[in-house]
């Protein structure tokens, strides 16, 4: 096992051990952000998402005022929705055979989403069988956190593998 920096502040984590030589864990990335594109939520928050390593996702988005509620700002089911996808990609990136499931997500809200581009940084915590943690943070386009979550993550009986958008190439 190896370890890594699991979030800004100074706890450790370590990462389960890599998939075994020639099991794709490229292929696997690329097939999530693959599942993600292709979710039916997501035609209605343009997002992009990127895994560029174990434990950790980034999902780019923009903020307009469709995603605003009456006092001019984004409406918190949109840091919601970026919150727990960067955090669950984060951790079913560990996961090669099956979907995770959120079971719990603590949300803080430290600032207003105003329109503009956004970035969800998820990043894994701990559990490495049947229960993830993991983290995520929103930046806004000043560089500065908007939000901050936690969330829980259970492995469900759905298999990655019979998804559609999985698979697809």
């Amino acid at each position: 096992m190896r370890s890594t920096r699991c979030s800004p502040r100074t706890r450790r984590a370590t990462l389960p051990d890599p998939l075994p030589s020639g099991a794709g864990e490229d292929a696997h990335f690329r097939a999530l952000e693959r599942l993600y594109a292709a979710a039916p939520i997501n035609r209605l928050f343009e997002s992009i998402l990127e895994i560029p390593a174990r434990g950790v996702a980034r999902i780019r988005f923009t903020i307009d005022e469709r995603h605003f509620h009456a006092g001019g700002a984004a409406h918190g089911t949109s840091y919601f929705k970026m919150l727990d996808d960067a955090a669950f990609y984060a951790a079913n990136s560990l996961v090669t055979d099956r979907f995770l499931l959120t079971t719990a997500f603590n949300l803080h809200f430290t600032r207003p989403l105003r329109a503009g581009p956004v970035v969800a940084e998820g990043r894994w915590i701990s559990g490495q069988r049947r229960v993830f943690v993991a983290d995520a943070r929103l930046i806004d386009a000043t560089g500065e956190e908007a939000a901050r979550g936690t969330g829980t993550f259970m492995k469900s009986r759905i298999a990655l593998a019979g998804l559609s958008g999985y698979g697809s190439r």
